[in-house]
């Protein structure tokens, strides 16, 4: 299989380039992709209109007929790598399938024209999935209250401790000081410090977990919260989870917890009964909404009773006559972290998928992505360096440790696993794993589909042995050979600029991207 990928670095010519159907290279003056009907209204002159604000001049568009647009977008859509394709194995992101009948409820007549502004007579519709879905969340995380409102996991990590804050404000005293273990998730230290906190930094045992001893010793009445990530970025459940909410409870600190790992936990445990106090969700993440690119997110946040009063308004109650409204009227709360309410196309999407699996199925899903991280860890131990025995749940992370010897880094693992035809792995996190390779299957990929990958990775590792070379050049079947990542970061090319008419250039992609 290997041999197949054997080559140099593929340049692209700008000949090249044009034939291959960027649309400035295949601009033609007096070409045009539509034909709009005639005006069957008086004209306008926009200028009068407008005065100085109107633009005279549009700028610089490609001139081309509708076939060759067609075909510049439909080709570049089959260079790009898709759920749809094949397997995301990145780490710490549950790239997981999403189902269709999610999109196709979410672009239901009444759901998708629903307007934010609308009369709440006229939305109790939306406002019921808002307030089933919270409702399925809640019992999900076995908490009290939860808000929507927040665009992704970080700004849910935001409203979570802005939450903190407020309630120990309410205290007397907002404390000083919040400890995130190394473990974390990176956004952990930059929420803390936003939010007006020193970021106390606390270091994993042997076993990757929390350090108990350590952080009693930590733990003071200027704590006032830990942030966790449980699940770990190492995927390690930390077993001694008790232990650490009593230590901050016993000090009137507060456990946050960063769910964006809930793809481990959901129909298993429910975090609000080993003592977490707030926490935020990943609906593109833990509940099948478009990731990414294909976003919007949504980072609910969910706590307990305590912290109820400081929720995000608006929120969702039932009125003296029965219907559902928007309540503003909450004079301890943190204020909006959003306009309006929250991205309400992912709150659908979500629900469909809760209603679709039901408790079972949830279950069902949990057990799954467990079951497919351990496999593949169990089939590639022998071969990849595993930092850490403890268990492993939704993902478990390799180290480049056997590979470095000859030369061959995580980077260049992950380029190589492209020519097998798999997207790569999350490479180089967790900062506490020298060379990590952060594997996460999730529950969408059948067996099938794991020994494809496992046999690539094996693979690999083989190369990495008997022909570094290889893999240290890798990929080798991509349109765009390896860039130079360093140049590529200090000196972007952020937009197209056409090159000298008489001059036919030939641009090395290992320096430069289209």
């Amino acid at each position: 299989m290997s041999e197949k990928f054997v080559g140099t670095p593929r340049k692209v010519t700008a000949h090249m380039t044009q034939n291959e159907g960027l649309s400035f290279e295949k601009s033609s003056p007096g070409k045009k992709g539509y034909k709009l009907a005639p005006l069957d209204v008086p004209e306008v002159d926009v200028k009068a209109l407008l005065g100085e604000n109107a633009r005279e001049d549009v700028g610089t568009l490609p001139e081309l007929s509708e076939i060759e647009i067609i075909r510049h977008f439909t080709r570049l859509s089959t260079w790009n790598y898709a759920i749809d394709l094949g397997m995301y194995p990145l780490g710490s992101c549950t790239m997981k399938y999403n189902p269709r009948v999610n999109e196709f409820v979410s672009r239901l007549e009444g759901i998708a024209e629903a307007h934010p502004y609308q009369p709440e007579s006229l939305s109790q519709g939306s406002l019921e999935i808002v307030k089933l879905l919270q409702d399925c969340l809640i019992e999900i995380c076995g908490m009290d209250a939860i808000t929507l409102q927040p665009a992704a996991g970080a700004h849910g990590e935001f409203t979570g401790i802005l939450l903190a804050r407020a309630y120990h404000q309410s205290k007397g005293n907002p404390r000083k000081h919040v400890i995130i273990p190394d473990s974390a998730h990176g956004t952990n230290p930059a929420t803390a410090a936003v939010c007006g906190y020193q970021v106390v930094n606390l270091k994993s045992n042997a076993q990757g977990g929390v350090d108990v001893n350590a952080l009693a010793q930590m733990v003071n009445e200027d704590t006032a919260a830990l942030m966790l990530t449980n699940p770990s970025t190492i995927g390690v459940f930390e077993n001694e989870i008790h232990k650490i909410a009593d230590i901050l409870h016993e000090k009137g600190a507060l456990l946050y917890m960063d769910g964006a790992n809930m793809n481990a936990l959901v129909g298993k445990t429910r975090p609000g009964d080993f003592g977490v106090d707030v926490m935020h969700l990943n609906l593109h993440k833990t509940f099948s909404t478009p990731h990414g690119g294909g976003g919007p997110g949504s980072g609910p946040v969910a706590c307990k009773k305590i912290l109820e009063p400081f929720l995000p308004t608006p929120v969702v109650a039932t009125g003296a006559d029965g219907l559902l409204h928007w309540n503003y009227d909450r004079p301890e709360s943190v204020g909006r972290v959003r306009m309006l309410y929250g991205n309400f196309g992912m709150f659908v999407r979500a629900l469909a998928y809760i209603l679709a699996n039901g408790p079972d199925g949830l279950r069902q899903t949990t057990e799954d992505a467990v079951l497919n991280a351990n496999y593949i860890r169990a089939k590639l131990q022998d071969l990849y360096e595993l930092p850490y025995d403890t268990p492993s749940m939704h993902e478990v992370v390799f180290s480049d440790k056997r590979q470095t010897k000859n030369g061959v880094k995580t980077g260049d693992i992950a380029k190589r696993l492209i020519d097998y035809g798999f997207h790569p792995y999350t490479v180089s996190f967790p900062l506490i794993v020298p060379g990590a390779l952060m594997i996460e299957p999730t529950e969408s990929e059948s067996r099938e589909e794991l020994d494809l990958f496992i046999d690539a990775m094996r693979q690999v590792a083989r190369e990495a042995e008997e022909n570094p070379e290889l893999v240290t050049k890798a990929p080798h079947s991509t349109r765009i050979s390896r860039l130079d990542e360093t140049t590529a970061a200090r000196k972007p090319i952020l937009r197209w600029k056409a090159p000298p008419a008489s001059t036919p250039v030939e641009v090395d992609t290992a320096a430069k991207e289209w």
